[in-house]
Protein backbone atom coordinates (compact mmCIF):
# COMPACT_ATOMS: atom_id res chain seq x y z
CA UNK A 1 0.00 0.00 0.00
CA UNK A 2 1.28 3.18 -0.70
CA UNK A 3 1.42 5.98 2.04
CA UNK A 4 0.57 9.59 1.24
CA UNK A 5 1.59 11.56 4.84
CA UNK A 6 0.34 14.87 5.64
CA UNK A 7 3.26 16.26 5.45
CA UNK A 8 6.92 14.26 4.11
CA UNK A 9 9.74 16.17 5.37
CA UNK A 10 11.99 13.67 3.31
CA UNK A 11 10.29 15.83 -0.22
CA UNK A 12 13.08 18.61 0.42
CA UNK A 13 14.36 19.91 -2.91
CA UNK A 14 18.17 18.97 -3.13
CA UNK A 15 19.48 22.57 -3.84
CA UNK A 16 17.08 23.92 -0.77
CA UNK A 17 18.87 20.92 1.55
CA UNK A 18 22.05 22.05 0.25
CA UNK A 19 21.69 25.44 1.71
CA UNK A 20 20.12 23.74 5.05
CA UNK A 21 23.35 21.51 5.14
CA UNK A 22 25.51 24.92 4.26
CA UNK A 23 23.77 26.87 6.90
CA UNK A 24 24.64 24.42 9.20
CA UNK A 25 28.50 24.43 8.96
CA UNK A 26 28.18 28.30 9.09
CA UNK A 27 27.24 28.29 12.13
CA UNK A 28 30.00 25.80 13.30
CA UNK A 29 32.36 27.50 12.17
CA UNK A 30 31.00 30.77 13.29
CA UNK A 31 31.05 29.33 16.82
CA UNK A 32 28.44 31.85 17.65
CA UNK A 33 24.86 30.18 18.65
CA UNK A 34 23.11 32.52 20.43
CA UNK A 35 21.72 35.80 18.36
CA UNK A 36 24.34 37.30 16.68
CA UNK A 37 25.08 38.11 12.97
CA UNK A 38 22.70 34.82 11.57
CA UNK A 39 19.90 36.09 13.37
CA UNK A 40 19.70 40.13 12.70
CA UNK A 41 20.69 38.71 9.16
CA UNK A 42 17.10 36.74 9.36
CA UNK A 43 15.40 39.33 11.30
CA UNK A 44 16.30 41.91 8.20
CA UNK A 45 15.63 39.95 5.71
CA UNK A 46 11.99 38.81 7.06
CA UNK A 47 11.38 42.70 7.41
CA UNK A 48 12.06 43.20 3.72
CA UNK A 49 9.80 40.43 2.95
CA UNK A 50 7.07 41.26 5.11
CA UNK A 51 7.29 45.04 4.52
CA UNK A 52 7.72 46.19 8.11
CA UNK A 53 10.14 48.15 9.36
CA UNK A 54 10.99 45.48 12.33
CA UNK A 55 11.33 41.93 12.79
CA UNK A 56 12.39 40.47 15.79
CA UNK A 57 13.22 36.43 16.16
CA UNK A 58 11.99 34.51 19.37
CA UNK A 59 12.29 31.11 20.51
CA UNK A 60 8.44 29.92 18.93
CA UNK A 61 5.62 31.27 17.69
CA UNK A 62 3.69 30.70 21.06
CA UNK A 63 6.21 33.08 22.72
CA UNK A 64 5.92 35.56 19.84
CA UNK A 65 2.26 35.59 21.38
CA UNK A 66 3.16 36.15 25.09
CA UNK A 67 5.92 38.20 24.44
CA UNK A 68 3.31 40.62 22.04
CA UNK A 69 1.22 40.43 24.88
CA UNK A 70 3.61 41.28 27.54
CA UNK A 71 4.93 44.24 25.67
CA UNK A 72 1.47 45.87 25.89
CA UNK A 73 1.60 45.44 29.71
CA UNK A 74 -1.68 43.15 29.26
CA UNK A 75 -2.42 41.59 32.64
CA UNK A 76 -4.75 40.43 35.09
CA UNK A 77 -8.05 42.50 34.99
CA UNK A 78 -8.05 42.98 31.19
CA UNK A 79 -9.43 41.19 28.20
CA UNK A 80 -8.11 40.15 25.13
CA UNK A 81 -10.61 38.88 21.93
CA UNK A 82 -9.65 36.10 20.07
CA UNK A 83 -11.24 33.01 18.12
CA UNK A 84 -12.53 30.20 19.92
CA UNK A 85 -11.57 27.95 16.88
CA UNK A 86 -8.07 28.30 16.60
CA UNK A 87 -4.57 26.33 18.04
CA UNK A 88 -4.74 26.63 21.80
CA UNK A 89 -1.48 29.14 21.64
CA UNK A 90 -3.88 31.88 21.15
CA UNK A 91 -5.68 31.77 24.19
CA UNK A 92 -3.18 30.39 26.21
CA UNK A 93 -0.69 33.03 25.82
CA UNK A 94 -3.46 35.13 26.66
CA UNK A 95 -4.39 33.22 30.12
CA UNK A 96 -0.11 33.10 31.15
CA UNK A 97 -0.32 36.96 31.47
CA UNK A 98 -3.29 36.76 33.60
CA UNK A 99 -5.30 38.28 31.45
CA UNK A 100 -9.15 36.95 30.54
CA UNK A 101 -9.48 35.77 27.00
CA UNK A 102 -12.97 36.53 25.83
CA UNK A 103 -13.58 33.57 22.93
CA UNK A 104 -15.66 35.22 19.53
CA UNK A 105 -17.28 33.24 16.64
CA UNK A 106 -16.08 32.81 13.18
CA UNK A 107 -17.10 33.72 10.38
CA UNK A 108 -19.22 30.71 8.84
CA UNK A 109 -17.42 31.25 5.02
CA UNK A 110 -13.74 32.38 5.93
CA UNK A 111 -13.59 30.44 9.20
CA UNK A 112 -11.86 33.81 11.06
CA UNK A 113 -12.82 35.95 13.37
CA UNK A 114 -15.89 37.36 12.62
CA UNK A 115 -15.75 41.56 13.18
CA UNK A 116 -19.13 41.40 14.20
CA UNK A 117 -19.06 39.10 16.99
CA UNK A 118 -16.17 41.02 17.99
CA UNK A 119 -18.11 44.36 18.61
CA UNK A 120 -20.29 42.41 21.06
CA UNK A 121 -17.72 41.08 23.10
CA UNK A 122 -16.63 44.44 23.57
CA UNK A 123 -16.11 45.82 27.36
CA UNK A 124 -14.37 48.46 29.25
CA UNK A 125 -11.84 45.40 29.51
CA UNK A 126 -10.91 44.57 26.44
CA UNK A 127 -7.42 45.70 25.57
CA UNK A 128 -6.49 43.75 22.37
CA UNK A 129 -8.11 41.47 19.58
CA UNK A 130 -6.36 38.77 18.42
CA UNK A 131 -7.20 37.73 15.09
CA UNK A 132 -6.17 34.37 13.40
CA UNK A 133 -5.49 33.92 9.76
CA UNK A 134 -6.47 30.00 9.77
CA UNK A 135 -4.90 27.59 7.88
CA UNK A 136 -3.41 30.13 5.61
CA UNK A 137 -6.46 32.92 5.14
CA UNK A 138 -6.28 35.93 5.29
CA UNK A 139 -8.59 37.57 8.36
CA UNK A 140 -10.63 40.30 7.31
CA UNK A 141 -8.36 42.92 8.82
CA UNK A 142 -9.39 45.88 6.87
CA UNK A 143 -12.57 45.46 9.12
CA UNK A 144 -11.07 44.28 12.61
CA UNK A 145 -8.49 47.13 11.74
CA UNK A 146 -11.62 49.41 12.09
CA UNK A 147 -13.09 47.91 14.91
CA UNK A 148 -10.09 48.06 17.13
CA UNK A 149 -9.64 51.60 15.95
CA UNK A 150 -12.86 52.90 17.04
CA UNK A 151 -12.33 51.47 20.18
CA UNK A 152 -8.90 51.65 21.07
CA UNK A 153 -7.69 48.73 21.29
CA UNK A 154 -4.79 46.88 19.78
CA UNK A 155 -4.46 44.03 17.23
CA UNK A 156 -2.07 41.80 17.31
CA UNK A 157 -2.31 39.44 14.43
CA UNK A 158 -1.87 35.47 14.98
CA UNK A 159 -0.16 34.42 11.28
CA UNK A 160 1.17 31.43 12.56
CA UNK A 161 -0.26 29.43 9.93
CA UNK A 162 0.06 32.13 7.35
CA UNK A 163 3.70 33.36 6.62
CA UNK A 164 3.92 34.96 2.72
CA UNK A 165 0.08 35.10 2.87
CA UNK A 166 -1.45 38.96 1.53
CA UNK A 167 -4.38 40.93 1.21
CA UNK A 168 -5.05 44.21 0.40
CA UNK A 169 -1.85 44.63 -1.20
CA UNK A 170 0.09 44.07 2.33
CA UNK A 171 1.40 40.85 3.66
CA UNK A 172 -0.50 39.88 6.82
CA UNK A 173 1.51 40.16 10.23
CA UNK A 174 2.19 43.95 9.15
CA UNK A 175 -0.69 45.51 9.41
CA UNK A 176 -1.39 44.91 13.05
CA UNK A 177 0.03 46.53 15.82
CA UNK A 178 2.37 43.21 16.37
CA UNK A 179 2.29 40.37 14.05
CA UNK A 180 3.22 36.89 15.13
CA UNK A 181 4.82 34.30 13.57
CA UNK A 182 5.80 30.31 13.87
CA UNK A 183 8.19 28.72 12.67
CA UNK A 184 7.08 25.04 13.71
CA UNK A 185 8.56 22.63 11.20
CA UNK A 186 5.28 21.88 9.84
CA UNK A 187 4.67 25.41 8.26
CA UNK A 188 5.28 26.89 5.34
CA UNK A 189 8.16 28.36 5.90
CA UNK A 190 9.87 25.54 8.69
CA UNK A 191 12.67 25.38 10.99
CA UNK A 192 14.34 22.62 11.85
CA UNK A 193 12.93 22.49 15.43
CA UNK A 194 10.89 25.68 16.89
CA UNK A 195 11.37 29.18 16.13
CA UNK A 196 9.34 32.58 15.96
CA UNK A 197 9.15 36.16 14.94
CA UNK A 198 7.17 39.32 15.67
CA UNK A 199 6.95 42.17 13.00
CA UNK A 200 5.50 45.94 13.70
CA UNK A 201 6.09 49.20 12.38
CA UNK A 202 6.54 50.73 16.19
CA UNK A 203 10.03 51.22 16.85
CA UNK A 204 9.69 51.71 20.47
CA UNK A 205 7.70 48.07 20.97
CA UNK A 206 10.09 46.21 18.68
CA UNK A 207 13.00 47.61 21.36
CA UNK A 208 11.09 46.66 24.36
CA UNK A 209 10.51 43.11 22.86
CA UNK A 210 14.25 42.61 22.30
CA UNK A 211 15.05 43.22 25.19
CA UNK A 212 12.07 40.96 26.82
CA UNK A 213 13.35 37.89 24.73
CA UNK A 214 16.37 38.45 27.35
CA UNK A 215 15.19 39.10 30.65
CA UNK A 216 14.11 42.41 30.21
CA UNK A 217 17.55 43.51 29.62
CA UNK A 218 18.85 45.95 27.21
CA UNK A 219 22.78 46.02 28.79
CA UNK A 220 24.14 42.78 30.13
CA UNK A 221 22.96 42.24 34.09
CA UNK A 222 20.62 45.75 33.94
CA UNK A 223 17.12 44.42 33.89
CA UNK A 224 14.53 47.15 33.27
CA UNK A 225 11.77 44.59 32.58
CA UNK A 226 11.06 40.93 33.72
CA UNK A 227 11.18 39.34 30.80
CA UNK A 228 12.49 35.35 30.14
CA UNK A 229 14.20 33.05 28.04
CA UNK A 230 12.62 33.80 24.50
CA UNK A 231 15.82 34.02 22.24
CA UNK A 232 15.95 32.43 18.77
CA UNK A 233 18.93 30.66 17.84
CA UNK A 234 21.63 31.21 15.69
CA UNK A 235 21.31 27.87 14.09
CA UNK A 236 17.64 27.99 13.78
CA UNK A 237 17.63 31.82 12.10
CA UNK A 238 20.66 30.18 9.46
CA UNK A 239 18.32 27.00 8.37
CA UNK A 240 15.47 29.81 7.96
CA UNK A 241 17.59 31.71 5.79
CA UNK A 242 18.49 28.94 3.68
CA UNK A 243 14.51 28.12 3.62
CA UNK A 244 13.41 31.42 2.75
CA UNK A 245 14.51 31.73 -0.97
CA UNK A 246 12.26 29.02 -1.53
CA UNK A 247 9.09 30.31 0.43
CA UNK A 248 6.86 31.77 -2.48
CA UNK A 249 7.08 28.32 -5.26
CA UNK A 250 6.36 26.52 -1.97
CA UNK A 251 3.69 28.59 -1.80
CA UNK A 252 2.86 28.27 -5.59
CA UNK A 253 3.37 24.60 -5.00
CA UNK A 254 0.37 24.42 -2.26
CA UNK A 255 -2.03 26.81 -4.36
CA UNK A 256 -1.38 24.30 -7.44
CA UNK A 257 -2.18 21.10 -4.93
CA UNK A 258 -5.20 23.68 -3.50
CA UNK A 259 -6.75 24.26 -7.14
CA UNK A 260 -6.58 20.49 -7.76
CA UNK A 261 -8.21 19.09 -5.19
CA UNK A 262 -11.10 21.34 -5.82
CA UNK A 263 -10.90 20.39 -10.07
CA UNK A 264 -10.88 16.96 -8.86
CA UNK A 265 -13.50 16.90 -6.33
CA UNK A 266 -16.00 19.17 -8.23
CA UNK A 267 -16.13 17.28 -11.41
CA UNK A 268 -16.47 13.88 -9.15
CA UNK A 269 -20.04 15.11 -8.26
CA UNK A 270 -19.60 14.39 -4.50
CA UNK A 271 -18.31 17.54 -3.36
CA UNK A 272 -19.36 21.28 -3.35
CA UNK A 273 -18.15 24.77 -2.51
CA UNK A 274 -18.90 25.69 1.03
CA UNK A 275 -22.47 27.12 0.57
CA UNK A 276 -21.29 29.78 2.78
CA UNK A 277 -19.44 33.03 2.05
CA UNK A 278 -17.49 35.23 3.83
CA UNK A 279 -19.82 37.48 6.31
CA UNK A 280 -17.06 39.55 7.97
CA UNK A 281 -18.88 43.17 5.82
CA UNK A 282 -22.03 42.28 7.72
CA UNK A 283 -23.53 43.14 10.98
CA UNK A 284 -25.75 40.15 11.41
CA UNK A 285 -25.04 37.30 13.58
CA UNK A 286 -23.02 34.52 12.16
CA UNK A 287 -25.11 31.54 12.14
CA UNK A 288 -24.39 28.01 9.74
CA UNK A 289 -26.32 26.88 7.45
CA UNK A 290 -26.34 23.02 7.80
CA UNK A 291 -25.93 20.34 5.08
CA UNK A 292 -24.74 16.72 4.69
CA UNK A 293 -22.50 17.44 1.53
CA UNK A 294 -18.81 17.18 1.14
CA UNK A 295 -17.66 20.53 1.32
CA UNK A 296 -14.58 22.41 -0.14
CA UNK A 297 -12.71 25.23 1.33
CA UNK A 298 -12.96 28.25 -0.38
CA UNK A 299 -10.81 31.10 -0.95
CA UNK A 300 -12.44 34.55 0.74
CA UNK A 301 -9.98 37.06 0.21
CA UNK A 302 -6.28 37.84 -0.56
CA UNK A 303 -3.14 35.49 -1.37
CA UNK A 304 -4.05 32.54 0.99
CA UNK A 305 -1.18 30.07 1.97
CA UNK A 306 -2.41 26.72 2.30
CA UNK A 307 -0.90 25.90 4.94
CA UNK A 308 -3.45 23.30 5.78
CA UNK A 309 -6.67 22.42 2.93
CA UNK A 310 -9.44 21.35 5.05
CA UNK A 311 -12.65 20.09 3.58
CA UNK A 312 -15.96 19.67 5.65
CA UNK A 313 -17.93 16.33 6.13
CA UNK A 314 -20.94 16.69 8.47
CA UNK A 315 -21.84 13.23 7.63
CA UNK A 316 -19.25 11.30 9.07
CA UNK A 317 -15.82 13.21 9.38
CA UNK A 318 -14.73 10.66 12.02
CA UNK A 319 -15.12 7.48 9.60
CA UNK A 320 -13.90 9.23 6.95
CA UNK A 321 -10.63 9.87 8.49
CA UNK A 322 -10.39 5.89 9.68
CA UNK A 323 -11.38 4.59 6.14
CA UNK A 324 -8.19 6.96 4.74
CA UNK A 325 -6.04 6.16 7.55
CA UNK A 326 -6.76 2.46 6.54
CA UNK A 327 -5.84 2.87 3.23
CA UNK A 328 -2.94 4.81 3.98
CA UNK A 329 -3.68 8.17 3.70
CA UNK A 330 -2.86 10.50 6.64
CA UNK A 331 -4.99 13.45 7.62
CA UNK A 332 -5.58 15.58 10.66
CA UNK A 333 -8.12 17.12 12.83
CA UNK A 334 -7.46 20.83 12.99
CA UNK A 335 -9.04 21.25 16.01
CA UNK A 336 -11.67 18.95 17.58
CA UNK A 337 -12.69 20.33 20.93
CA UNK A 338 -12.99 24.78 20.43
CA UNK A 339 -11.17 27.08 23.13
CA UNK A 340 -14.83 27.55 24.93
CA UNK A 341 -14.62 23.80 25.79
CA UNK A 342 -11.40 23.36 26.80
CA UNK A 343 -11.26 21.86 30.14
CA UNK A 344 -8.88 24.85 31.24
CA UNK A 345 -11.13 27.54 30.09
CA UNK A 346 -14.88 26.34 31.11
CA UNK A 347 -14.61 28.43 33.90
CA UNK A 348 -14.29 31.40 31.99
CA UNK A 349 -17.95 30.92 30.39
CA UNK A 350 -19.19 29.99 26.93
CA UNK A 351 -21.88 27.52 26.86
CA UNK A 352 -22.91 24.88 24.45
CA UNK A 353 -24.52 26.07 21.40
CA UNK A 354 -23.22 29.93 22.07
CA UNK A 355 -20.43 29.20 19.30
CA UNK A 356 -22.19 27.89 16.88
CA UNK A 357 -19.51 27.73 13.77
CA UNK A 358 -17.06 26.65 15.93
CA UNK A 359 -18.44 23.68 17.46
CA UNK A 360 -19.76 23.07 13.70
CA UNK A 361 -16.22 23.45 12.25
CA UNK A 362 -15.10 21.05 15.18
CA UNK A 363 -17.21 18.54 14.50
CA UNK A 364 -16.73 18.68 10.39
CA UNK A 365 -13.46 19.76 9.19
CA UNK A 366 -10.80 17.26 7.69
CA UNK A 367 -7.01 18.36 6.80
CA UNK A 368 -5.48 16.74 3.76
CA UNK A 369 -2.28 16.53 2.66
CA UNK A 370 -1.10 19.42 0.70
CA UNK A 371 2.47 19.99 0.91
CA UNK A 372 4.28 21.21 -1.86
CA UNK A 373 5.92 17.80 -3.06
CA UNK A 374 2.98 16.18 -3.00
CA UNK A 375 2.09 15.02 -6.69
CA UNK A 376 -1.15 15.01 -8.69
CA UNK A 377 -1.25 11.37 -8.54
CA UNK A 378 -1.27 11.52 -5.42
CA UNK A 379 -3.93 14.07 -5.07
CA UNK A 380 -5.98 11.76 -7.57
CA UNK A 381 -5.52 8.70 -5.12
CA UNK A 382 -6.87 11.06 -2.41
CA UNK A 383 -9.65 12.12 -3.91
CA UNK A 384 -10.68 8.78 -5.32
CA UNK A 385 -10.85 7.56 -1.94
CA UNK A 386 -12.72 10.04 -0.19
CA UNK A 387 -15.53 9.67 -3.45
CA UNK A 388 -15.52 5.70 -2.60
CA UNK A 389 -15.98 6.56 0.74
CA UNK A 390 -18.96 9.48 0.35
CA UNK A 391 -20.87 7.91 -2.69
CA UNK A 392 -21.08 4.23 -0.02
CA UNK A 393 -22.36 6.37 2.55
CA UNK A 394 -24.72 7.84 0.22
CA UNK A 395 -26.23 4.00 -1.22
CA UNK A 396 -26.36 3.83 2.58
CA UNK A 397 -28.64 6.42 3.58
Amino acid sequence: MRRIPLLDFGRIPAEERGRLEDAFGRVLKSGQFILGAEVAAFEKECAEFLGVAHAIGVSSGTDALLLSLESLEIGPGDEVICPSYTFFATAGSIARTGAKPIFADSCPGCWNLAPQEVRRKLTAKTRAIIPVHLFGQPAAMKNLLAVGQEAGLAVIEDAAQAFGASSDGRKVGGRGLLGCFSFFPTKNLGALGDAGLIATQDGALAERIRALRVHGSRVKYRHEWIGGNFRIDALQAAFLRARLPSVEAGLEMRRRNAALYEEAFLASGIAALSPETCRCQGEERVTPKFTSQLLLPRNSRGEHTWNQYVIRYPTDRDGLRRFLSEEGVQTEVYYPLPLHQQPCFLDRGGAAGEFPVAERLARETLALPIFPGLSSGEIERVVDLIVRFASQKGKEA
